[in-house]
């Protein structure tokens, strides 16, 4: 997969246009369709201790104030990662950090993230097809149960819907993937898929999303999407 990297300002333009359309190589004069490019979100673009231009910070259930910032960190490829760090221990309480500008059905998302803290939970999760705070799809991992979980939010609610066991660990960068095309689901953990899934519920484009749950506190790095050929 190619990737490219866009600026704040470009992101829009790349979320409703390049990252849908694919690429043309001419080889020997004839035209041939490639994948198309990964679009990287800026998420770690910014001063540290604030919320990037171009991303949102959201809560689906209750408690205490959501709190997204760019942290510095080494371990981190870009030297510095964007971390939702509120550790209310509300139960049902799920802080998002929305991607404006993406209106996306078919995609395929991924991101590094690495759990911190969090008794209640430490989970990390991808967002696809999200309509509003309480209407989307989750794939989430979870450091305390060693699983990965694909949910859907609908009216508030949160209901699971398939689900597998997978090695997830505290304070190790990971990577989890989620591909969505039509009404199937494919999730990947560390480049290996662990399940696929079928549900019609959200049948439109959306926003995507990144996630967490109570008290986790979690970094994320390297958000990237793109649209299936």
């Amino acid at each position: 997969m190619r990737t490219i990297s866009i600026s704040r300002r470009s992101l829009l333009a790349n979320a409703a246009g390049l990252a849908a359309a694919p690429s043309v190589l001419a080889v020997n004069g004839i035209a041939h369709a490639q994948a198309p490019a990964a679009v990287v979100v800026p998420i770690t673009t910014g001063a540290p201790g604030t919320l990037p231009s171009g991303l949102t910070a959201a809560l689906t259930g209750g408690g205490a104030p959501v709190s997204w910032q760019i942290q510095e960190d080494q371990s981190a490829l870009e030297g510095r990662a964007l971390v939702q760090t509120s550790a209310d221990r509300t139960d049902y309480r799920f802080p998002l950090c929305i991607v404006d500008g993406t209106s996306l059905r078919d995609v395929d998302i991924s991101v590094r993230f690495k759990p911190m803290s969090g008794r209640v939970d430490r989970a990390a999760g991808l967002v696809a097809r999200l309509r509003d705070p309480n209407n989307y799809y989750v794939v989430r991992a979870n450091a305390l149960e060693n699983n990965v979980n694909l949910y859907k939010v609908e009216a508030g609610r949160r209901r699971e819907f398939a689900g597998g066991r997978a090695p997830v660990a505290s304070d190790r960068w990971q990577l989890l993937r989620l591909r969505v095309r039509g009404s199937q689901f494919w999730v990947y953990f560390e480049d290996r898929q662990l399940f696929e899934a079928r549900d019609t519920t959200f049948a439109d484009a959306g926003r995507i999303a990144l996630w967490t749950k109570a008290d986790s506190v979690t970094a994320f790095s390297q958000l990237r999407y793109t649209t299936p050929a």
